[in-house]
């Protein structure tokens, strides 16, 4: 694959390896959903998988020209962060979640630090800066496990705020033991070393706070969805590369970027936007990473990834449980809030690619290789425990995760029997549609024919009425003859007194060819009524036995 590729030009061989990382990475998540695991741990496998230390499909210089994407990436991720942030849900929370947070973070990175630094004999700037990453809280995956039971309550707000907070912690810890190691590899520590990083991360509060505030004012009411989304991420893509000239992690500014243009507008459409567009920003971002994981350095590095994972894990449930005694909440969130802490991906991953650079080659490498490793764990482990804190808390009941892994279990079965029982509906509808336009054509048919029918019938009795007229005033204007003649006959025999026997006989002769005459056109009129009855008839029976037929 890279001979083929390295055939090509630059911009065709780029947009090929893009492909192929992205298409990586659907295949993956196929995989790991069918698992019911988060899709991180998928799109770092599959950068394992197709990475120069798996298949070795992809180009190391091209793997290395890639890291503009995690700055990028992160900064989506603070922006989505600073959401939770809101001013009416900080005064209600006051300085209980803060102090929480605080805490339950330093412990982590604090007895990380000490364990590297002691147990191990780490060098002070790897162990600062792995106690440094040790703090952060992937928000993503618990989230996705709160909504995915539909978990409500107090333990579940409090985790939220926790969550958001615990990744400020962790840029603010992040950014003093960088200011330090970067002192340390320079050969001397001086006052400006720590105090400058801290200087340009306020400058950075100020710089997201202004493009937080420039952008509520730019998406008035009637701007277009396209235009929201290009001024969003052009601030966005600002503040990354600002923060890359100065050396610094664009997260903190990113984050108060969100904090304060969701205080200011109350817009959470935004927010949703930025989502749908990210998906393959971060699906190449933690492909990427996956690429970076030496898996030959897991057994070189398999104690002090196994430790830092446990270790973490300690100090997270510890600081957890202190400081909620020490602030005086309930019962539940104090004994299982540090259980839903564990997950780590996003937030750490971007840390672990700042901190490699100001480390040395091999121990930059190997801290990198504990993170992505960890953080592969951190995802299949996370959920599971969020899972179980939300049950143990009175989150969510045991009905509700037994009601959704049945759900789980059947969605993808109703979902191929929605579509098989659509399809045969349509069959029938069809079958229907044309069994109706049959049926219709025959009742036009049959109508039009008893229409032919009535209308002959109808024709016949006027026919028959008129020729019975017509028969009736015939034999009214024969009688009126008859009678006339007769009359004159009589008047003339009367006047004349007496007439020859000729005259007679003519009379008598003429008199009985008119009554004979009458008679045969009596009985043809009587003729003619007894077959326009039959055939009246015949109409009847006939219309009859279609009307049956077609009840059948």
């Amino acid at each position: 694959m890279q001979e083929f590729l390295a055939g090509l030009s630059q911009e065709t061989e780029v947009l090929l390896v893009l492909s192929i990382i992205l298409f990586a990475g659907f295949v993956m998540t196929r995989l790991t959903n069918t698992l019911n695991l988060p899709k991180v741990s998928g799109y770092i496998l599959a950068g394992i998988l197709i990475g120069p230390y798996g298949l070795n499909l992809i180009p190391m210089k091209i793997i290395n020209s890639m890291g503009f994407v995690s700055d990028l990436a992160l900064a989506f991720i603070a922006f989505g962060v600073g959401k939770f942030f809101k001013r009416d849900v900080m005064k209600k929370t006051g300085g209980k979640i803060i102090t929480i947070t605080v805490f339950e973070a330093l412990t982590a990175g604090v007895l990380v630090t000490l364990f590297m630094r002691l147990v191990f004999h780490m060098d002070w700037d790897f162990a600062l800066i792995l106690g440094a990453i040790a703090t952060a809280t992937a928000p993503a995956s618990t989230m996705m496990t709160i909504n995915q039971y539909k978990a409500k309550g107090e333990f579940v707000n409090t985790l939220l705020q926790i969550v958001a907070l615990d990744d400020v912690v962790c840029l603010l810890a992040f950014s003093i033991v960088a200011a330090v190691a970067s002192g340390h590899a320079a050969g001397s520590l001086a006052i400006s070393d720590v105090v400058m990083p801290i200087v340009f991360n306020l400058l950075a509060l100020l710089l997201g706070f202004f493009c937080g505030y420039f952008l509520s004012r730019l998406l008035i009411p009637t701007r277009s969805k396209d235009n929201r989304l290009i001024l969003a991420i052009a601030m966005l893509l600002g503040i990354s590369g600002i923060c890359a000239a100065v050396n610094i992690s664009p997260l903190l500014s990113c984050m108060v970027f969100g904090a304060s243009y969701i205080n200011l507008t109350s817009d959470k459409k935004l927010y949703r936007q930025i989502n749908n567009f990210s998906p393959p920003v971060m699906s190449v971002f933690f492909i990427v990473s996956g690429m970076n994981l030496d898996v030959r350095a897991l057994a070189t590095v398999g104690v002090v990834g196994v430790s830092y994972f446990i270790v973490r894990i300690v100090g997270k449930y510890l600081g957890t449980y202190i400081s909620c005694a020490l602030t005086g909440t309930s019962r539940e969130i104090r004994n299982y809030m540090g259980l839903a802490l564990i997950p780590q991906a996003g937030v750490a991953i971007g840390l672990a690619f700042l901190g490699q650079r100001l480390l040395p080659p091999e121990t930059g490498k190997l801290m990198l290789t504990i993170i992505l490793s960890s953080s592969v764990l951190y995802e299949m482990v996370g959920p599971i425990s969020a899972k179980v804190a939300l049950l143990l808390s009175g989150s969510i009941s045991g009905k509700d995760i037994l009601d959704k892994m049945v759900v789980t279990g059947q969605e993808e079965q109703e979902e191929q029997e929605g579509q098989e029982g659509q399809e045969e509906q349509e069959r029938n509808s069809g079958q229907d549609e044309e069994q109706e336009e049959i049926e219709t054509e025959e009742s036009d048919s049959d109508s039009g024919e008893e229409e032919g029918e009535k209308l002959a019938c109808c024709e016949a009795d006027m026919d028959g009425n008129v020729n019975e007229k017509n028969s009736v005033g015939n034999e009214a204007d024969n009688e009126e003859d008859s009678g006339g003649d007769e009359a004159g006959n009589q008047g003339d025999s009367a006047e004349d007194g007496a007439g020859s026997e000729e005259d007679s006989g003519h009379e008598l002769t003429n008199y009985i060819r008119e009554m004979s005459q009458g008679v045969d056109e009596q009985d043809e009129f009587d003729i003619e009524q007894d077959l326009l009855s039959e055939k009246q008839e015949k109409c009847k029976k006939g219309g009859k036995g279609k009307k049956q037929g077609k009840k059948k």
